[in-house]
């Protein structure tokens, strides 16, 4: 805790004796960043492996590495573009004065990490934090220790130590590390957590941005190819075994489609997965607390009169916590899998009977982080689009919105505050400074005390 301490008070003190942080510097530490990536992207596949006991290497470097060094290259090719001071216009009443908007970092940015994608979500708040001009403290996940110690190790080669430092250790620490006085806090993890981050963040002031999760719909609208759409929701439902924040978390589907759907589901995971016992390219539950999660979400699905449809042969295996995707049939709201995000590959089936009903379930319910609609009707996508509130969307597939650089990502109300990526990323790790720069010629001083018939007559002209 005092090391801790001890590095935010040499950042801070740093970034206050040297707020503006030039073009070069700020490139060079992004530069910095992305070789750390691109040198070391198999013992970073490792270590993640090692910490969830079986996370597919592939899926490592589609998932996080790809997206790591696409946001890196995005973030050094537009940064002199961001970084320009960004004219405004000035009302007639002030002619010939200037406005511009200045944007300077923050100072010290806090980070914390979350465990399903440990690489990912640590170098893509980084990028927007460096590309800003912050120095950076990060919180590790104490659950992928394996990639904290390496990630640590890493940083401290590629970066000065106050540039940038890792901080690892238990809720102990993440919770004094989010009571330190900095200049943003950026929290990616559950909605729980979410609330204790930001009450420790309040005592200081800090701005928060939250980046939590929630109940993400998959809507498949009436004639959508029901093959497509089974393809599609299981890639975003599989992938990291569902441990993914946007993963769709439940399906609402034209009634009567049940089995059909759960037909071709089966399909596709025997052809994904053909050996779903030993293949290393389905990920394992990345430990015994969530696995028995899952496991007690079930239970208490079918105790309550859910039916469970396995998708795949394959028996789950406690021992190595690989859990093959399951759907549920007859769910309801009074059970713990439609009331709690599942994070996991657990696919409830909700059937609706129109469209209405199908938009009216989703706002019944808290705000997601992402919402997917399957339909090949352009007018009802944009009624969804309206009449729905969620953090984005991606349209006939899943996942797809959180890879482009140029969209903001980011929840709403429960799924989070704030948004990253990009330059959206660059503006809120960065502080927007107004600036009026008055003309030599101005007529400002005809509205100075004493008040008399001039002021009168001016001020009634103004507001006329």
């Amino acid at each position: 805790m005092d090391a801790m301490k001890s590095v935010f008070a040499t950042m801070h003190a740093q970034s206050r004796r040297e707020p503006d942080v030039s073009f070069d510097i700020r490139r060079r530490r992004l530069a910095a960043l992305e070789a750390l990536v691109r040198e070391n992207i198999k013992l970073l596949a490792a270590a993640i492996a090692e910490d969830f006991g079986a996370r597919s290497v592939h899926e490592t470097r589609l998932l996080e590495v790809f997206p790591c060094l696409e946001g890196l290259a995005h973030a050094q090719r537009h940064l002199r573009a961001w970084m320009r001071p960004q004219r405004r216009r000035v009302s007639l009443w002030f002619q010939l004065g200037r406005a511009e908007v200045r944007y300077q970092p923050l100072g010290v940015v806090g980070i914390v990490v979350p465990w399903n994608y440990p690489l990912y979500l640590a170098v893509g708040p980084l990028t927007a934090a460096l590309a800003a001009g912050n120095r950076v403290m990060i919180k590790m996940s104490e659950f992928t220790p394996v990639t904290a110690r390496l990630f640590s190790d890493l940083i401290a080669q590629y970066f000065e130590a106050n540039e940038v430092a890792v901080v690892q250790g238990d809720a102990d620490t993440a919770h004094a590390f989010s009571q330190l006085p900095f200049d943003h806090l950026f929290f990616t993890g559950s909605t729980a957590v979410g609330h204790h981050v930001m009450r420790a963040a309040a005592e200081n002031l800090t701005p928060v941005t939250l980046e939590l999760g929630g109940k993400s719909p998959a809507i498949v609208a009436p004639g959508y190819p029901l093959e497509k759409a089974a393809d599609r929701i299981l890639v975003g439902k599989c992938l990291n075994a569902g441990q993914t924040c946007i993963a769709p978390d439940y399906l609402l589907l034209p009634e009567g489609q049940e089995q059909a759907f759960i037909a071709a589901a089966r399909s596709i995971i025997e052809a994904s997965y053909p050996q779903m016992a030993t293949t290393p390219d389905y990920t394992a539950v990345v430990n015994a607390r969530h696995y028995d999660r899952l496991v007690g979400y079930l239970e208490d699905a079918v105790r309550k009169g859910a039916t469970l449809v396995p998708l795949s042969n394959v028996a789950a295996d406690p021992s190595r916590r690989r859990f093959p995707p399951v759907a549920l049939l007859g769910v309801s709201d009074d059970m713990q899998v439609m009331q709690e995000e599942i994070f996991g590959p657990i696919l409830p089936i909700l059937p609706y009977r129109n469209i209405d009903a199908a938009i009216a379930c989703i706002n019944q319910r808290a705000r997601p982080l992402a919402l997917y609609v399957f339909d090949e009707d352009p007018q009802r996508v944009n009624r969804v689009l309206a009449q729905t509130v969620s953090g984005g969307v991606t349209v006939n597939d899943t996942i797809l919105h959180i890879a482009q650089d140029d969209l903001p990502f980011g929840g709403v109300g429960p799924s989070g505050m704030g948004r990253y990526h990009g330059r959206d990323g660059f503006l809120t790790l960065s502080h927007a400074k107004a600036v009026f720069r008055q003309s030599r010629l101005s007529g400002i001083g005809l509205f100075k005390p004493p008040y008399g018939k001039r002021f009168e007559w001016l001020i009634g002209w103004l507001l006329r």
